[in-house]
Protein backbone atom coordinates (compact mmCIF):
# COMPACT_ATOMS: atom_id res chain seq x y z
CA UNK A 1 0.00 0.00 0.00
CA UNK A 2 1.76 3.60 -1.31
CA UNK A 3 1.73 6.47 0.89
CA UNK A 4 -0.98 8.34 -1.45
CA UNK A 5 -3.54 5.34 -1.89
CA UNK A 6 -7.00 4.88 0.02
CA UNK A 7 -9.04 2.48 -0.11
CA UNK A 8 -12.34 0.95 1.19
CA UNK A 9 -10.10 -0.76 4.26
CA UNK A 10 -8.47 3.09 4.93
CA UNK A 11 -11.42 4.24 5.16
CA UNK A 12 -13.29 1.72 7.86
CA UNK A 13 -9.92 2.58 9.68
CA UNK A 14 -10.43 6.11 9.07
CA UNK A 15 -14.59 5.74 10.37
CA UNK A 16 -13.48 3.40 13.47
CA UNK A 17 -11.34 6.80 14.76
CA UNK A 18 -13.70 9.30 13.84
CA UNK A 19 -16.76 8.03 14.46
CA UNK A 20 -16.02 5.31 17.44
CA UNK A 21 -19.15 4.71 19.02
CA UNK A 22 -22.09 5.92 16.18
CA UNK A 23 -24.04 3.61 14.84
CA UNK A 24 -22.98 2.61 11.66
CA UNK A 25 -25.71 -0.18 10.72
CA UNK A 26 -28.80 -1.66 11.55
CA UNK A 27 -30.22 -4.91 10.44
CA UNK A 28 -33.72 -4.56 10.46
CA UNK A 29 -34.41 -8.60 10.63
CA UNK A 30 -32.78 -9.45 13.13
CA UNK A 31 -32.35 -5.53 15.21
CA UNK A 32 -28.76 -6.29 15.36
CA UNK A 33 -26.75 -2.40 15.37
CA UNK A 34 -23.06 -2.27 15.22
CA UNK A 35 -21.38 1.07 15.71
CA UNK A 36 -18.29 1.73 13.29
CA UNK A 37 -15.74 0.46 16.15
CA UNK A 38 -17.42 -2.41 16.20
CA UNK A 39 -17.70 -2.71 12.59
CA UNK A 40 -13.94 -2.48 11.93
CA UNK A 41 -13.50 -5.28 14.96
CA UNK A 42 -16.11 -7.58 12.70
CA UNK A 43 -14.54 -7.01 9.67
CA UNK A 44 -10.79 -7.54 11.03
CA UNK A 45 -12.01 -11.15 12.42
CA UNK A 46 -13.52 -12.18 9.42
CA UNK A 47 -10.51 -10.88 7.52
CA UNK A 48 -8.34 -13.30 9.46
CA UNK A 49 -11.00 -15.98 9.06
CA UNK A 50 -10.53 -15.53 5.46
CA UNK A 51 -6.93 -15.55 5.02
CA UNK A 52 -6.84 -18.73 6.92
CA UNK A 53 -9.08 -20.12 4.83
CA UNK A 54 -6.42 -19.50 2.32
CA UNK A 55 -8.24 -16.00 0.67
CA UNK A 56 -5.13 -13.77 -0.64
CA UNK A 57 -5.01 -10.60 -2.99
CA UNK A 58 -6.88 -10.66 -6.01
CA UNK A 59 -8.54 -13.99 -5.34
CA UNK A 60 -12.45 -13.59 -5.55
CA UNK A 61 -14.87 -14.26 -3.23
CA UNK A 62 -18.63 -15.21 -4.24
CA UNK A 63 -21.74 -13.84 -2.37
CA UNK A 64 -25.16 -14.90 -3.25
CA UNK A 65 -27.72 -13.73 -1.10
CA UNK A 66 -30.20 -10.94 0.47
CA UNK A 67 -28.55 -7.72 1.95
CA UNK A 68 -27.31 -8.02 5.31
CA UNK A 69 -24.29 -7.06 8.06
CA UNK A 70 -22.57 -10.17 6.83
CA UNK A 71 -22.50 -9.32 3.08
CA UNK A 72 -21.39 -5.71 3.96
CA UNK A 73 -19.20 -6.89 6.07
CA UNK A 74 -17.57 -9.29 3.48
CA UNK A 75 -16.89 -6.13 1.67
CA UNK A 76 -14.57 -4.90 4.31
CA UNK A 77 -12.73 -8.19 4.91
CA UNK A 78 -11.66 -8.30 1.15
CA UNK A 79 -10.32 -4.72 1.06
CA UNK A 80 -8.27 -5.77 4.12
CA UNK A 81 -7.09 -8.58 2.25
CA UNK A 82 -7.07 -7.11 -1.38
CA UNK A 83 -9.15 -9.89 -2.75
CA UNK A 84 -12.21 -8.82 -4.80
CA UNK A 85 -16.02 -9.17 -3.69
CA UNK A 86 -18.23 -11.30 -6.60
CA UNK A 87 -21.37 -10.36 -6.07
CA UNK A 88 -24.42 -12.51 -7.51
CA UNK A 89 -27.91 -11.20 -8.64
CA UNK A 90 -30.56 -13.03 -6.72
CA UNK A 91 -32.94 -12.52 -9.23
CA UNK A 92 -31.20 -14.25 -12.05
CA UNK A 93 -31.94 -17.82 -13.47
CA UNK A 94 -29.76 -20.75 -12.47
CA UNK A 95 -28.10 -21.12 -15.12
CA UNK A 96 -27.15 -17.19 -15.34
CA UNK A 97 -26.19 -17.84 -11.78
CA UNK A 98 -23.66 -20.05 -12.34
CA UNK A 99 -22.26 -18.26 -15.79
CA UNK A 100 -21.20 -15.58 -13.71
CA UNK A 101 -19.71 -17.81 -11.06
CA UNK A 102 -17.86 -19.46 -13.58
CA UNK A 103 -17.05 -16.20 -15.18
CA UNK A 104 -15.62 -14.75 -12.06
CA UNK A 105 -13.94 -17.77 -10.59
CA UNK A 106 -14.59 -17.42 -7.02
CA UNK A 107 -12.58 -19.26 -4.66
CA UNK A 108 -14.84 -19.23 -1.46
CA UNK A 109 -18.60 -18.96 -1.85
CA UNK A 110 -21.25 -17.36 0.16
CA UNK A 111 -24.73 -18.17 -0.01
CA UNK A 112 -27.95 -17.83 1.45
CA UNK A 113 -30.16 -20.54 2.38
CA UNK A 114 -32.56 -20.52 0.22
CA UNK A 115 -30.50 -20.57 -2.94
CA UNK A 116 -27.82 -23.59 -1.28
CA UNK A 117 -29.56 -26.24 -2.73
CA UNK A 118 -29.33 -24.32 -6.11
CA UNK A 119 -25.21 -24.07 -5.74
CA UNK A 120 -24.87 -27.60 -3.89
CA UNK A 121 -26.52 -29.25 -7.26
CA UNK A 122 -24.37 -27.29 -9.40
CA UNK A 123 -20.79 -27.67 -7.75
CA UNK A 124 -19.49 -29.73 -10.60
CA UNK A 125 -20.11 -26.69 -12.56
CA UNK A 126 -17.76 -24.55 -10.22
CA UNK A 127 -14.77 -25.60 -10.33
CA UNK A 128 -12.75 -22.78 -8.57
CA UNK A 129 -14.83 -22.99 -5.80
CA UNK A 130 -12.61 -24.74 -2.49
CA UNK A 131 -15.14 -23.92 0.19
CA UNK A 132 -19.02 -22.95 0.69
CA UNK A 133 -20.52 -21.20 3.57
CA UNK A 134 -23.48 -19.84 4.97
CA UNK A 135 -24.37 -16.18 4.74
CA UNK A 136 -27.61 -15.93 6.16
CA UNK A 137 -29.51 -17.11 7.87
CA UNK A 138 -26.70 -19.38 9.69
CA UNK A 139 -27.90 -23.24 9.81
CA UNK A 140 -27.86 -24.32 6.37
CA UNK A 141 -26.24 -27.06 4.05
CA UNK A 142 -22.95 -24.82 4.19
CA UNK A 143 -20.24 -24.50 6.62
CA UNK A 144 -21.13 -21.75 9.04
CA UNK A 145 -20.14 -18.13 8.95
CA UNK A 146 -19.48 -17.13 12.39
CA UNK A 147 -16.74 -19.99 12.26
CA UNK A 148 -15.12 -17.57 10.24
CA UNK A 149 -15.85 -14.25 11.99
CA UNK A 150 -15.06 -15.64 15.18
CA UNK A 151 -11.33 -15.79 14.69
CA UNK A 152 -9.13 -13.71 16.29
CA UNK A 153 -8.33 -9.79 14.70
CA UNK A 154 -4.53 -11.35 13.71
CA UNK A 155 -4.28 -11.12 9.89
CA UNK A 156 -1.59 -9.60 7.71
CA UNK A 157 -3.29 -6.77 5.38
CA UNK A 158 -2.72 -6.95 1.73
CA UNK A 159 -0.64 -4.91 -0.62
CA UNK A 160 -3.44 -3.27 -1.56
CA UNK A 161 -3.46 0.12 -3.55
CA UNK A 162 -6.72 2.03 -4.49
CA UNK A 163 -6.29 0.82 -7.96
CA UNK A 164 -6.60 -2.53 -7.59
CA UNK A 165 -10.09 -4.12 -7.93
CA UNK A 166 -12.52 -4.46 -5.17
CA UNK A 167 -15.57 -5.71 -7.01
CA UNK A 168 -16.65 -7.64 -10.30
CA UNK A 169 -20.38 -6.50 -11.17
CA UNK A 170 -22.27 -8.59 -13.81
CA UNK A 171 -23.86 -6.02 -16.11
CA UNK A 172 -26.88 -6.94 -18.60
CA UNK A 173 -25.81 -9.64 -20.94
CA UNK A 174 -24.88 -7.60 -24.78
CA UNK A 175 -24.28 -10.27 -27.81
CA UNK A 176 -25.64 -13.09 -25.56
CA UNK A 177 -23.29 -12.40 -22.35
CA UNK A 178 -22.42 -10.42 -19.47
CA UNK A 179 -19.45 -8.68 -18.68
CA UNK A 180 -18.05 -8.47 -14.93
CA UNK A 181 -17.05 -4.66 -14.76
CA UNK A 182 -13.94 -4.74 -12.14
CA UNK A 183 -14.60 -1.77 -9.94
CA UNK A 184 -11.86 -0.58 -7.92
CA UNK A 185 -11.40 1.05 -4.14
CA UNK A 186 -10.39 4.36 -5.94
CA UNK A 187 -14.00 4.31 -8.23
CA UNK A 188 -15.98 3.41 -4.83
CA UNK A 189 -14.05 6.15 -2.60
CA UNK A 190 -14.56 9.10 -5.74
CA UNK A 191 -18.62 7.85 -5.72
CA UNK A 192 -18.61 8.59 -2.43
CA UNK A 193 -17.33 11.53 -2.09
CA UNK A 194 -19.35 12.98 -5.31
CA UNK A 195 -22.28 11.96 -3.61
CA UNK A 196 -21.68 13.14 -0.40
CA UNK A 197 -20.67 16.19 -1.63
CA UNK A 198 -23.45 17.07 -4.11
CA UNK A 199 -26.18 15.79 -2.03
CA UNK A 200 -24.59 18.02 1.49
CA UNK A 201 -24.60 14.99 3.58
CA UNK A 202 -23.09 13.86 6.92
CA UNK A 203 -23.30 12.05 9.88
CA UNK A 204 -26.45 13.66 10.81
CA UNK A 205 -28.36 11.20 7.67
CA UNK A 206 -29.61 8.27 8.35
CA UNK A 207 -29.79 5.74 4.58
CA UNK A 208 -32.29 3.06 4.15
CA UNK A 209 -30.54 0.35 2.63
CA UNK A 210 -33.10 -0.96 -0.26
CA UNK A 211 -31.05 -1.66 -3.01
CA UNK A 212 -29.55 -5.18 -3.33
CA UNK A 213 -25.66 -4.66 -2.58
CA UNK A 214 -24.95 -6.50 -5.83
CA UNK A 215 -26.43 -3.33 -7.80
CA UNK A 216 -23.75 -0.43 -8.02
CA UNK A 217 -26.76 2.05 -6.73
CA UNK A 218 -27.11 0.16 -3.68
CA UNK A 219 -23.20 -0.86 -2.81
CA UNK A 220 -22.77 2.99 -3.47
CA UNK A 221 -25.31 4.10 -1.58
CA UNK A 222 -23.94 2.10 1.07
CA UNK A 223 -20.51 3.07 0.77
CA UNK A 224 -21.53 6.83 0.70
CA UNK A 225 -23.54 6.91 3.74
CA UNK A 226 -20.59 4.85 5.49
CA UNK A 227 -17.60 7.29 4.52
CA UNK A 228 -20.19 10.20 5.57
CA UNK A 229 -20.48 8.34 9.35
CA UNK A 230 -23.97 8.48 8.47
CA UNK A 231 -26.45 5.08 9.52
CA UNK A 232 -27.28 2.82 7.25
CA UNK A 233 -30.58 1.02 7.79
CA UNK A 234 -30.67 -2.04 6.34
CA UNK A 235 -33.81 -4.00 4.34
CA UNK A 236 -32.51 -8.05 3.65
CA UNK A 237 -35.41 -6.88 0.56
CA UNK A 238 -37.33 -3.96 -0.44
CA UNK A 239 -41.12 -3.64 0.92
CA UNK A 240 -43.27 -0.39 0.81
CA UNK A 241 -45.03 -0.76 4.00
CA UNK A 242 -41.73 -2.05 6.07
CA UNK A 243 -40.08 1.12 4.47
CA UNK A 244 -42.99 3.65 5.49
CA UNK A 245 -42.38 1.99 9.00
CA UNK A 246 -38.56 2.76 9.21
CA UNK A 247 -38.55 5.88 7.32
CA UNK A 248 -40.97 7.09 9.98
CA UNK A 249 -39.21 5.21 13.02
CA UNK A 250 -35.75 5.92 12.50
CA UNK A 251 -36.40 9.32 10.40
CA UNK A 252 -34.51 7.92 7.54
CA UNK A 253 -33.37 11.06 5.52
CA UNK A 254 -31.77 9.77 2.51
CA UNK A 255 -32.48 6.46 -0.55
CA UNK A 256 -31.78 5.92 -4.22
CA UNK A 257 -34.95 5.43 -5.79
CA UNK A 258 -36.09 3.23 -9.23
CA UNK A 259 -39.75 3.07 -10.27
CA UNK A 260 -41.86 1.93 -8.88
CA UNK A 261 -40.24 2.14 -5.36
CA UNK A 262 -41.13 5.79 -4.87
CA UNK A 263 -44.88 5.65 -5.92
CA UNK A 264 -45.54 2.55 -3.70
CA UNK A 265 -43.76 4.67 -0.54
CA UNK A 266 -46.25 7.80 -1.14
CA UNK A 267 -49.05 5.26 -1.79
CA UNK A 268 -48.45 3.28 1.40
CA UNK A 269 -47.45 6.98 3.23
CA UNK A 270 -50.97 8.03 2.35
CA UNK A 271 -52.66 4.49 3.32
CA UNK A 272 -50.83 5.22 6.94
CA UNK A 273 -50.70 8.60 7.33
CA UNK A 274 -47.42 8.16 8.76
CA UNK A 275 -44.75 10.88 9.15
CA UNK A 276 -41.76 10.52 5.69
CA UNK A 277 -40.94 14.31 6.44
CA UNK A 278 -37.42 13.61 7.38
CA UNK A 279 -36.88 11.80 3.96
CA UNK A 280 -34.85 15.09 2.41
CA UNK A 281 -32.54 13.48 0.05
CA UNK A 282 -33.96 11.55 -2.63
CA UNK A 283 -31.59 10.23 -5.89
CA UNK A 284 -32.12 8.04 -8.58
CA UNK A 285 -34.25 8.02 -12.14
CA UNK A 286 -38.26 8.30 -11.46
CA UNK A 287 -41.17 9.87 -13.58
CA UNK A 288 -41.49 13.14 -13.39
CA UNK A 289 -44.97 13.11 -11.92
CA UNK A 290 -43.77 11.32 -8.83
CA UNK A 291 -40.76 13.37 -8.15
CA UNK A 292 -42.93 15.98 -8.24
CA UNK A 293 -45.17 14.53 -5.94
CA UNK A 294 -42.31 13.42 -3.41
CA UNK A 295 -41.41 16.54 -3.62
CA UNK A 296 -44.24 18.69 -2.77
CA UNK A 297 -44.98 15.94 0.45
CA UNK A 298 -41.84 15.97 1.86
CA UNK A 299 -40.32 19.16 0.95
CA UNK A 300 -37.55 17.23 -0.21
CA UNK A 301 -34.80 17.46 -2.83
CA UNK A 302 -34.79 14.93 -6.06
CA UNK A 303 -31.41 14.56 -7.55
CA UNK A 304 -31.41 13.39 -11.24
CA UNK A 305 -28.33 11.69 -12.38
CA UNK A 306 -26.57 9.98 -15.19
CA UNK A 307 -24.37 7.08 -14.91
CA UNK A 308 -23.96 3.26 -15.32
CA UNK A 309 -21.67 0.73 -13.50
CA UNK A 310 -18.96 1.64 -15.71
CA UNK A 311 -18.75 4.70 -14.03
CA UNK A 312 -19.07 3.88 -10.58
CA UNK A 313 -22.78 4.99 -10.43
CA UNK A 314 -22.60 8.72 -11.35
CA UNK A 315 -21.24 11.07 -14.21
CA UNK A 316 -23.92 13.62 -14.05
CA UNK A 317 -25.85 15.13 -11.20
CA UNK A 318 -27.90 17.85 -10.37
CA UNK A 319 -31.35 18.39 -8.10
CA UNK A 320 -34.27 17.99 -10.68
CA UNK A 321 -35.55 21.13 -9.81
CA UNK A 322 -32.52 23.44 -11.36
CA UNK A 323 -33.77 22.00 -15.04
CA UNK A 324 -36.52 19.17 -15.32
CA UNK A 325 -35.80 16.79 -17.64
CA UNK A 326 -32.01 16.71 -17.51
CA UNK A 327 -29.58 14.71 -15.61
CA UNK A 328 -27.68 17.67 -14.18
CA UNK A 329 -24.48 18.13 -14.30
CA UNK A 330 -21.11 17.13 -14.49
CA UNK A 331 -19.50 15.74 -11.67
CA UNK A 332 -16.58 18.18 -10.20
CA UNK A 333 -13.98 15.41 -10.74
CA UNK A 334 -14.79 14.03 -14.26
CA UNK A 335 -14.65 15.28 -18.16
CA UNK A 336 -17.90 14.29 -19.48
CA UNK A 337 -17.52 15.12 -23.55
CA UNK A 338 -19.89 15.02 -26.70
CA UNK A 339 -18.62 13.87 -29.62
CA UNK A 340 -19.40 12.44 -33.19
CA UNK A 341 -18.10 8.71 -34.68
CA UNK A 342 -14.21 10.16 -35.13
CA UNK A 343 -14.11 11.81 -31.62
CA UNK A 344 -14.81 15.32 -32.39
CA UNK A 345 -16.46 17.59 -29.87
CA UNK A 346 -20.05 18.40 -31.43
CA UNK A 347 -21.26 22.08 -30.34
CA UNK A 348 -24.11 22.52 -27.78
CA UNK A 349 -27.19 21.90 -28.32
CA UNK A 350 -26.27 19.45 -30.57
CA UNK A 351 -26.37 14.98 -30.01
CA UNK A 352 -23.57 13.51 -29.71
CA UNK A 353 -21.67 10.33 -27.66
CA UNK A 354 -21.31 10.43 -24.19
CA UNK A 355 -18.00 10.38 -23.06
CA UNK A 356 -16.52 10.14 -19.71
CA UNK A 357 -13.00 10.18 -18.40
CA UNK A 358 -12.26 10.38 -14.32
CA UNK A 359 -11.39 8.66 -11.44
CA UNK A 360 -14.94 6.60 -11.35
CA UNK A 361 -14.23 4.71 -14.91
CA UNK A 362 -13.85 1.44 -13.84
CA UNK A 363 -10.95 -0.68 -14.52
CA UNK A 364 -12.22 -2.92 -17.32
CA UNK A 365 -14.36 -5.61 -17.97
CA UNK A 366 -13.08 -9.35 -16.23
CA UNK A 367 -11.17 -11.25 -19.00
CA UNK A 368 -12.33 -9.19 -21.79
CA UNK A 369 -9.96 -6.95 -22.78
CA UNK A 370 -11.61 -6.37 -26.37
CA UNK A 371 -14.81 -5.41 -25.02
CA UNK A 372 -13.37 -3.05 -22.59
CA UNK A 373 -11.27 -0.95 -25.37
CA UNK A 374 -14.98 -0.84 -26.99
CA UNK A 375 -16.42 0.34 -23.32
CA UNK A 376 -20.31 1.53 -24.69
CA UNK A 377 -21.16 5.13 -24.73
CA UNK A 378 -24.73 6.79 -24.15
CA UNK A 379 -25.84 9.43 -26.50
CA UNK A 380 -27.02 13.03 -25.19
CA UNK A 381 -26.86 16.83 -25.45
CA UNK A 382 -26.10 19.10 -23.10
CA UNK A 383 -27.53 22.81 -23.05
CA UNK A 384 -25.89 26.26 -22.42
CA UNK A 385 -25.59 25.82 -18.83
CA UNK A 386 -23.98 22.01 -18.58
CA UNK A 387 -27.00 20.00 -18.47
CA UNK A 388 -27.01 16.61 -20.01
CA UNK A 389 -30.00 15.41 -21.50
CA UNK A 390 -29.80 12.23 -22.20
CA UNK A 391 -31.02 10.75 -25.50
CA UNK A 392 -30.44 6.96 -25.30
CA UNK A 393 -27.67 4.50 -26.31
CA UNK A 394 -26.47 3.81 -29.26
CA UNK A 395 -28.68 0.99 -31.77
CA UNK A 396 -26.13 -1.60 -31.15
CA UNK A 397 -25.81 -1.12 -27.48
CA UNK A 398 -29.30 -0.63 -26.78
CA UNK A 399 -30.24 -1.32 -23.41
CA UNK A 400 -33.82 -1.77 -21.70
CA UNK A 401 -34.44 -0.32 -18.05
CA UNK A 402 -37.19 -2.22 -16.19
CA UNK A 403 -37.31 -1.27 -12.51
CA UNK A 404 -33.67 -0.18 -12.31
CA UNK A 405 -32.37 -3.54 -13.73
CA UNK A 406 -30.13 -3.66 -17.29
CA UNK A 407 -32.00 -5.63 -20.25
CA UNK A 408 -30.26 -6.13 -23.40
CA UNK A 409 -32.76 -6.56 -26.15
CA UNK A 410 -29.76 -9.18 -27.86
CA UNK A 411 -30.04 -11.29 -24.81
CA UNK A 412 -33.92 -11.06 -24.90
CA UNK A 413 -34.03 -11.77 -28.74
CA UNK A 414 -31.39 -14.75 -28.62
CA UNK A 415 -33.69 -16.36 -26.20
CA UNK A 416 -36.60 -16.05 -28.26
CA UNK A 417 -35.17 -17.17 -31.34
CA UNK A 418 -34.77 -20.66 -29.29
CA UNK A 419 -38.43 -21.39 -29.78
CA UNK A 420 -39.40 -23.52 -32.63
CA UNK A 421 -42.11 -21.51 -33.38
CA UNK A 422 -40.47 -18.21 -33.69
CA UNK A 423 -38.90 -16.79 -37.24
CA UNK A 424 -37.64 -13.65 -36.55
CA UNK A 425 -38.19 -11.19 -33.20
CA UNK A 426 -37.59 -7.51 -32.22
CA UNK A 427 -37.26 -6.79 -28.76
CA UNK A 428 -37.14 -3.23 -27.53
CA UNK A 429 -38.39 -0.69 -24.63
CA UNK A 430 -41.84 0.73 -24.17
CA UNK A 431 -43.41 3.10 -21.84
CA UNK A 432 -44.92 1.20 -18.66
CA UNK A 433 -46.72 2.69 -16.13
CA UNK A 434 -45.33 0.82 -13.26
CA UNK A 435 -41.43 0.26 -14.34
CA UNK A 436 -41.31 3.27 -16.32
CA UNK A 437 -39.87 1.53 -19.23
CA UNK A 438 -41.15 -2.24 -20.26
CA UNK A 439 -40.20 -4.72 -22.56
CA UNK A 440 -42.11 -5.42 -25.79
CA UNK A 441 -41.30 -8.53 -28.37
CA UNK A 442 -42.77 -8.18 -31.77
CA UNK A 443 -42.37 -11.46 -33.34
CA UNK A 444 -43.08 -13.40 -36.92
CA UNK A 445 -43.75 -16.70 -36.70
CA UNK A 446 -42.79 -19.49 -39.13
CA UNK A 447 -45.41 -21.17 -41.72
CA UNK A 448 -48.14 -23.03 -40.15
CA UNK A 449 -47.11 -22.22 -36.60
CA UNK A 450 -49.05 -20.88 -33.38
CA UNK A 451 -47.83 -19.43 -29.99
CA UNK A 452 -49.56 -17.22 -27.83
CA UNK A 453 -47.89 -14.09 -25.39
CA UNK A 454 -48.55 -16.13 -22.85
CA UNK A 455 -46.89 -19.43 -23.82
CA UNK A 456 -44.32 -17.05 -25.24
CA UNK A 457 -43.19 -15.47 -21.63
CA UNK A 458 -43.43 -18.96 -19.62
CA UNK A 459 -40.50 -19.81 -22.34
CA UNK A 460 -37.89 -16.92 -22.04
CA UNK A 461 -38.99 -16.74 -17.93
CA UNK A 462 -37.51 -20.39 -17.61
CA UNK A 463 -34.22 -19.64 -19.03
CA UNK A 464 -33.44 -16.16 -17.89
CA UNK A 465 -34.18 -14.22 -15.37
CA UNK A 466 -38.34 -13.49 -14.84
CA UNK A 467 -37.82 -9.14 -15.18
CA UNK A 468 -35.99 -10.21 -18.69
CA UNK A 469 -38.72 -11.62 -20.29
CA UNK A 470 -41.21 -9.24 -22.03
CA UNK A 471 -44.29 -7.63 -20.74
CA UNK A 472 -45.82 -6.98 -24.20
CA UNK A 473 -45.98 -9.58 -26.49
CA UNK A 474 -47.48 -8.46 -30.47
CA UNK A 475 -47.35 -11.56 -33.21
CA UNK A 476 -47.19 -9.80 -36.84
CA UNK A 477 -47.72 -11.03 -40.16
CA UNK A 478 -44.04 -9.69 -41.05
CA UNK A 479 -41.15 -8.06 -40.08
CA UNK A 480 -40.28 -5.52 -41.97
CA UNK A 481 -36.48 -6.24 -42.85
CA UNK A 482 -33.28 -3.73 -44.35
CA UNK A 483 -31.84 -4.62 -47.63
CA UNK A 484 -29.63 -6.69 -46.14
CA UNK A 485 -32.06 -9.33 -44.96
CA UNK A 486 -31.85 -8.12 -41.20
CA UNK A 487 -34.78 -6.52 -39.13
CA UNK A 488 -35.26 -3.31 -39.93
CA UNK A 489 -35.42 -2.02 -36.12
CA UNK A 490 -36.16 1.64 -36.42
CA UNK A 491 -38.87 1.38 -38.51
CA UNK A 492 -40.58 -1.57 -35.91
CA UNK A 493 -40.17 0.29 -33.17
CA UNK A 494 -42.09 3.13 -35.06
CA UNK A 495 -44.62 0.75 -35.68
CA UNK A 496 -45.25 -0.93 -32.82
CA UNK A 497 -43.40 1.30 -30.16
CA UNK A 498 -44.89 4.15 -27.74
CA UNK A 499 -47.63 3.74 -25.35
CA UNK A 500 -49.26 -0.02 -25.50
CA UNK A 501 -53.05 -0.90 -24.70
Amino acid sequence: MGLHDFTFYDLINRNAVCFNNRPAWLEVDDQRTLTFAEVKLQVDRLAAGLQQAGINKGDRIGVLGKNSLEYFLLYGAAAALGAIILPINWRLSADEVIFNLHDGAPKLLFVDAEYQTMIASARERLPSVQRCFDLKPPGGQFDGFSMLSSTSTGFQPGETGDADGLVIIHTAAVAGRPRGALLSHRNVVSANVHLNLLMNLSSADVHLNLLPLFHVGGLFMATMSFHAGALNVNMSKFDAAQAVDLIAEHNVTVLFDFAPIMDSILEQQAQTGKAIDSLQHVIGIEAPETIEKYQQRTGGTFYVMYGQTETSAIATLGRYADRPGSAGQTIPLADVMLVDDVDRTVPVGEVGEIAVKGPMVFNGYWNLPEDTAYAFRGVGRFDEDGFLFYAGRKPEKELIKPGGENVYPAEVEQVILEHPAVALTVVFGVPDPKWKEGIKAVCQLKPGQQLTARELTRFVGERIASYKKPQYVEFVAEIPLLAGGAPDRAKVKVTYGGEQK
